[in-house]
């Protein structure tokens, strides 16, 4: 065995075992196949090639129809699919079946059901039918609903979305579904985001169309970025505050931390790499094209990232990611923190949700194009976004604020709490010279002159001539915008459902427009430009920001130009019911404003119950854990000076000592006096009937922790380390 440093061997203190354990721990063999992952990618998901295999072509045709079209299948059909599924699925091991959906939870739900059913010769059989593929019925009270289900009112189904395939897990065949209630309307993440790539489409192919005639569809592209950390399991079982709200309440920061910037993409660790690897293996067998990993900024901190795609289809890869990394992690010894700041005082973690749209030919409509209508076609899906986002910069901060992400709004991360759109130079020139010249004035198209297109010159490398912004929680960066505000433990879906709705309203507007211009006998491409101009104007010196995000003149800028400064939580969300939010929803057929309401009432009840989870798990561990130790050192102090002052009398009592004695004394009365104020202020909070109301008093309370933790922290670094009840800093934030 290595050895080890003296201190983690010789003390007998359960603190320093963890701590021992932990820096012993290796990495662990893994089980990887020996063949390229081009081999084995996909072999547990029911995909294309997997439906030709297994389906009849009749079958097939129907099924590929339903996928790509959103064409119905009939019962007899989905039998067939059935059939075809159950034979893949028993050469696979499966023995249970359940829907896979996403309810309001932030996580995924699922119930297994036997394949078993009596074969009625007193013997059973594997059974698998078109009703148990296309739908079930869960407990729909026992979810997060906003009073859409009482508990007398249980019932809610289930429904498989074909567009994104079945695949096993474990003995499991999981069908991804949505979740609705009895009365249809929406207990999910995924229902809101299918009718938000449907309206979205639905608004974008009249413009298409204006280019190329032979547009049928408009496809939503996402690609996240998922940041996370990793703590030792063992150190995780230690410390209370990890276990039950995803992040440290106290803690002293370590003295090395993230300030030498070592760790952002150093080599990775290699019991982390070993973790990496099985993560990888698992989710090329699911069909998950995970391309890049690194260590990120923070110690302990890393990303990965998938090729992007479908949207529907890449945020129920970000959810199955999510399940494999928690599963995977504890085979190598580690525990996942998704908490979007789990470590005071160094970076927390995101999920970059890089957002585009292409057409079903082939064209990417956030990118420049090769040519002339190329780019007008690029410039008017570009500033519309822009303008999408400029009438709506205060909802989609309310898509992105929770109780967790609160703690990296406005704390210079990623994302301010102020939501701007960063274009760089090259694009913001662009867009001023639109207003300066006449939509039907000759201008430069990509290197060829003379062209009367009313739009002006985008550089063929169009990449490289912008820079990047990191301050900017909605980034262009070349062919996409990057929504870089949304949380690492949130469900893609949410964000992407908002700007998706936002949009299309957004596109039907501009389309009246140009239809408007149309009418007078304009040109097609003058008309454009001349629709365009207005909403340039509009956005150019508002939502549109280059700068750094994260200073205080900022903030004061962009109350000045109108966008949303607001910093409360349980506030940001009233965004979802105003009249411009409620009009923009339902007319777009994503949301009723009884279904907007209800997921209000979601997100204030979610908010309520994380802050009062952390206030009762901080008041404890102050209680029974800080608080004893710290008089327990005090005690110590006391009897030494007693047995000094006994051999050398009074004069030779230290200074030292009594004055540990006497800061420990007023921080214990200090953090009692301030955790009795806290549960004070919980008890008043736990009488208040509304749930708008509730949230604002507890929003008060998650402010008011911070406080309650001074003390702790500062007791942390005077009391003797040998009694400290908790895993500190510096042992949780390396692995070796």
């Amino acid at each position: 065995m290595p050895a080890y440093p003296a201190f983690f061997v010789i003390m007998d203190n359960p603190r320093f075992t963890l701590v021992r354990d932990a820096f012993r721990k290796q990495a662990l063999a893994i089980d990887t196949p020996a063949e390229a992952p081009s081999k084995y990618f996909g072999e547990l998901v029911f995909g294309r090639e997997k439906m030709r295999r297994y389906l009849d072509p009749a079958t097939f045709s129907a099924l590929e129809k339903c996928i790509d079209n959103g064409e119905p299948l009939d019962l007899d059909t989905a039998d067939m699919v059935a059939a075809g599924m159950k034979q893949w699925a028993l050469e696979h091991g499966v023995t249970h079946v359940t829907h896979w959906f996403q309810p309001l939870t932030d996580t995924t739900a699922e119930k297994h059901d036997s394949l078993l059913e009596y074969d009625g010769k007193g013997g059973v059989i594997e059974s698998f039918s078109g009703s148990a593929l296309v739908q079930q019925e869960p407990d729909a009270s026992s979810f997060p609903s906003g009073g859409l289900r009482a508990t007398f009112e249980a019932r809610g189904y289930t429904a498989w979305d074909p567009a994104s395939p079945v695949f096993i897990q474990d003995d499991t065949l999981c069908i991804p579904t949505v979740f609705v209630s009895y009365n249809g309307e929406a207990l999910d993440y995924k229902t809101p985001l299918i009718k938000s790539l449907k309206a979205v489409s639905d608004a974008a192919l009249p413009i298409c169309r204006l280019f190329d005639g032979r547009v049928s569809k408009v496809i939503n592209y996402l690609g996240w970025e998922q940041e996370y950390f990793l703590v030792d399991e063992d150190l995780y079982s230690a410390r209370p505050d990890l276990m039950l709200t995803g992040r440290t309440l106290m803690g002293h920061q370590s003295s090395k931390s993230q300030q030498l910037d070592d760790h952002y993409f150093g080599a990775i660790p290699s019991r982390v790499t070993a973790f990496m690897k099985d993560l990888e293996t698992e989710a090329y067998r699911l069909g998950i094209p995970l391309k890049t990993r690194h260590n990120e900024v923070a110690p302990n901190q890393f990303e990965m990232a998938p090729i992007y795609g479908e949207a529907n289809l890449s945020n129920d890869q970000n959810q199955q990611v999510i399940n494999l990394m928690h599963r995977i992690a504890r085979k190598h010894g580690f525990v996942v923190l998704l908490h979007e700041k789990p470590f005071n005082g160094i970076n927390g973690s995101g999920k970059h949700c890089n957002w585009s749209l292409g057409t079903d030919t082939g064209i990417p409509l956030l990118a420049p194009g090769k040519d002339a209508a190329g780019n007008l076609q690029f410039l008017v899906f570009f500033v519309n976004v822009l303008m999408a986002v400029q009438r709506h910069n205060g909802l989609l901060k309310a898509t992105i604020a929770s109780a967790t992400n609160a703690h990296r709004l406005g704390a210079n991360e990623a994302p301010p709490a102020i939501i701007s759109a960063f274009l760089g130079r090259t694009m913001t020139g662009v867009l001023r010279r639109i207003l300066e010249t006449p939509s039907d004035a000759p201008v430069v198209i990509a290197g060829k002159k003379g062209t009367k297109v009313g739009a002006l010159g985008i550089p063929d490398i169009f990449v490289d001539n912008t820079d990047r912004n990191r301050t900017s929680p909605f980034a262009f960066t070349g062919n996409r915008f990057e929504f870089r505000a949304v949380g690492s433990s949130a469900n893609c879906a949410g964000a992407i459902t908002t700007l998706n709705s936002a949009v299309a309203e957004q596109l039907k507007d501009f389309m009246l427009s140009v239809n408007g211009e149309l009418s007078k006998g304009k040109p097609r491409n003058e008309a454009l430009i001349d629709s365009l101009k207005p909403l340039i104007a509009k956005v150019i010196d508002t939502v549109c920001y280059d700068g750094n995000g994260y200073t205080e003149q900022w903030k004061a800028d962009a109350a000045r130009r109108g966008l949303d400064t607001e910093t409360c939580v349980p506030e940001m969300f009233r965004q979802f019911t105003t009249p411009e939010s409620v009009a923009m929803f339902t007319s777009t057929g994503v949301f009723s404003s009884r279904e907007l309401e209800a997921r209000n009432e979601v997100k204030w009840d979610k908010y309520v119950k994380k802050v009062q989870i952390e206030a009762r798990v901080i008041g404890r561990m102050a209680t029974n854990h800080i608080i004893p130790a710290a008089l327990e050192y005090k005690r110590q102090l006391l009897e030494g000076l007693s047995l000094e002052k006994s051999v050398f009398g009074d004069g030779a009592c230290g200074n030292t000592e009594t004055g540990i004695v006497k800061d420990i004394s007023f921080l214990v009365d200090e953090l009692r006096s301030k955790v009795d104020a806290l549960e004070a202020s919980r008890e008043k909070a736990d009488v208040i009937e509304g749930d708008y109301e509730k949230a604002l008093a507890y929003h008060s309370i998650a402010e008011s922790l911070d406080g309650i933790r001074g003390p702790i922290d500062r007791l942390e670094e005077i009391t003797d380390n040998a009694l400290w009840p908790l895993p500190k800093y510096r042992e949780i934030l390396f692995i070796s």
